[in-house]
């Protein structure tokens, strides 16, 4: 007799009904083989008097077996377990294997080599210097929560609740129309607008439109890891050029334009990533230009566009193109929480219905509550109210930074002080390295960004990028005292 009183445990103030718990465990001893086929389970009586539990619970865990198919009941004779289950193949395993079971696949699938970025976790005593992300204790929560209330209150909020559009919500689309036209100068209707979880989607949508095997996509000597990492799953030939202290040099676009037949280039004219350089008024013009009359496309990712602390932001290219050549992509994430995942890809109607199409098949549409707080978020001003607040903190916490970072170790490295954005691109000293200084902060809880991250060019720039607005006043001044005493650690200087 199987001693089910010693190997069945049922947790009384668990959730979980007492026969779901007790089914659940009969299964696994089928499939472990401890009851093999055509074995008799106990009367319900029995096993009710074993377990302590009324008979009503065994017969509905009998009930519960019998509709899976793990169990048949044969009359006169009982309950069995079904005499036609073919054994579980599984490889016995070691005690020590057994917590690893999980880890291993047991069939062949496609791993992306282009992607080796690993997000910091985090950890209690630790500090980190990000590559400039907003800081979400600023976010306008009570705003935002009061916004959501009042439109899931609505009489007609059931309308929204099933499939709707994979453009995203209409209401959220006529605003932002509305918005970017006044703050962006772009002259776009409705349907040159398609609703994404974040910029990254945008980026991604527009690969898998643009790009086949070998096709040419033009990016900075350094550039947003993640677009070209995106642009590699589609197996792009990536053209590589540089940027000065005025942006990608356009100049070299024209002459691989000459050479090659280029299918896009990608560009964050606001503030390049991650150097925080603006793409010059000139070069804007020369790139779209270029885009006319060789036949390609734009990426421009409207990265960090609010953020300018010296002056108004220069017109994204999107404003200026009036031939169909740019794919303008940004999102409302950055602006107030990266939680929020809505962003936005502006384009000609018929490449926007096509990435609809795309967007349908892994995403079939956005949050629909969230996209319609956010439309009324922006419509009543308090999007823009947000940022004139945290404009003047991140300015603040920019020239602090600043002038702690020059105090700490300015003599061993180069930076120039971001118009906007948030975070400092810095340049050190040949005689030192990255690596060794995050090893030695690491040791005084201090985490560096990733130093490989922008290099993935192997030009040796020898630069990492630092943000500086995720960290108040007291946050940065300790940051400082880490990083001096990681540098003092790794080099006794």
């Amino acid at each position: 007799m199987f001693p089910y009183k010693t190997s069945i445990r049922l947790d009384r103030d668990g959730t979980q009904a007492l026969y779901l718990q007790l089914s659940n465990q009969i299964i696994q001893l089928i499939k472990n083989q401890k009851l093999p086929p055509h074995a008799k389970l106990p009367g319900s009586r029995t096993l009710a008097e074993d377990l302590r539990v009324h008979r009503k619970t065994i017969v509905a865990c009998y009930e519960e077996l019998l509709l899976q198919g793990w169990v048949e009941s044969i009359p006169k004779k009982g309950t069995f377990v079904h005499r036609n289950l073919p054994l579980l193949q599984q490889e016995k395993l070691r005690e020590s294997e057994k917590e690893v079971v999980n880890l291993r696949a047991g069939f062949s699938f496609y791993k992306n080599t282009h992607i080796e970025r690993k997000y910091p976790v985090s950890e209690k005593g630790v500090m980190y210097i990000d590559d400039g992300t907003s800081d979400p204790r600023l976010t306008p929560i009570d705003e935002i929560a009061r916004t959501y209330r009042r439109i899931s209150a609505r009489k007609r909020i059931a309308d929204h609740m099933s499939y709707g559009s994979t453009y995203g919500n209409e209401s959220l689309r006529k605003v932002l129309v509305d918005y970017l036209n006044k703050t962006r100068g772009l002259g776009i209707t409705k349907d040159n607008i398609l609703i994404t979880r974040g910029s990254q989607m945008g980026i991604w949508l527009s690969a898998q439109l643009l790009i086949k095997s070998k096709e040419v996509v033009v990016i900075g000597e350094t550039n947003y890891s993640s677009s070209d990492v995106t642009f590699l799953s589609q197996k792009a030939e990536l053209e590589r050029i540089s940027v000065d202290k005025d942006g990608l040099v356009i100049a070299e676009v024209e002459k691989l334009c000459q050479k090659k037949k280029i299918k896009a280039v990608y560009v964050t004219s606001h503030h390049h990533h991650p150097t925080t350089v603006t793409l010059s008024a000139e070069r804007r013009i020369q790139l779209l230009n270029l885009a006319k009359q060789y036949n390609f496309a734009i990426i421009e990712d409207d990265y960090d566009y609010d953020f300018n602390y010296n002056h108004a932001p220069i017109l994204p290219l999107a404003s200026h193109d009036t031939c169909g050549n740019v794919i303008y992509i940004g999102s409302v994430c950055k602006m107030v929480a990266p939680v929020y995942r809505v962003g936005y890809l502006i384009a000609s109607k018929d490449f926007v219905d096509e990435a609809s199409n795309i967007r349908g098949i892994v995403d079939r549409q956005g949050d629909a509550l969230l996209e319609l707080t956010f439309a009324d978020f922006i419509k009543c001003g308090d999007l823009d109210r947000h940022i004139r607040k945290v404009l003047k903190i991140y300015k603040h916490r920019r020239d602090l930074f600043c002038a702690l970072l020059s105090e700490a170790i300015g003599d061993k490295v180069k930076f120039e002080i971001p118009k906007g954005g948030m975070a400092v691109w810095v340049e050190l000293d040949k005689r030192y390295a990255w690596k060794q200084i995050a090893e030695a902060c690491r040791k005084h809880g201090l985490e560096l960004g990733n130093w490989r991250r922008y290099d993935r060019a192997q030009i040796g720039h020898n630069s990492i990028r630092m943000g500086f607005a995720a960290n108040n006043d007291k946050e940065i001044r300790e940051i400082m005292k880490r990083l001096r005493k990681g540098m003092k650690s790794a080099y006794s200087v």
